[in-house]
């Protein structure tokens, strides 16, 4: 009979234990939770290469395993040259057009378009290059960091260099 009422008073301490633990829990996961509205004039465009910025949406693009969002602006006719990351790469296309190529040579012959509300994934280490038509914007989201290596480093015009 001792070991009924103990096993009782247990089985209650339990479930109390659990209850007040999926409150703790509910209170950390609501904090977590916050609403955010970025709009887009609040965005600060950075230059990156010639005829091309970037503006962090959320997140740390930097960090490692932080989820990330960012946007690019590409002027009219601006090449991304031959490059991979050692993560996936997953974009939408916002405004205007993106055509893109996969290969380690910038080849104009094998881009194929991204119109607006298309979505791609480039798997990590695959070569691509790209080109905006249009003014474009597109949207990259992953988990960091999110980094660029370019295949050959000679072929990318700084920003600074562009405009003299």
């Amino acid at each position: 009979m001792k070991n009924l009422s103990t096993s009782g008073g247990l089985l209650a301490a339990v479930a109390i234990l659990a209850t007040v633990c999926a409150g703790v829990l509910a209170q950390d996961k609501k904090a977590s939770e916050t609403h955010t509205i970025v709009t887009a004039a609040e965005l600060k465009w950075v230059p990156i290469i010639s005829g091309w910025q970037i503006a962090v949406v959320s997140g740390d693009p930097d960090k490692e395993g932080e989820p990330f969002t960012i946007r690019f602006h590409g002027e009219d006719g601006a090449h991304v040259p031959p490059h991979w990351h050692p993560s996936d790469e997953n974009i939408t296309v916002l405004q205007g057009a993106f055509l893109v190529g996969v290969g380690e040579k910038y080849d104009e012959q094998q881009l194929k378009p991204m119109n607006v509300g298309s979505y791609m994934t480039m798997p990590k280490q695959m070569r691509h290059f790209a080109r905006a038509q249009g003014e474009t914007v597109i949207q990259a989201h992953g988990i960091g960091p999110f980094k660029v290596n370019w295949v050959n480093p000679a072929e990318v015009t700084p920003r600074a260099a562009a405009k003299k």
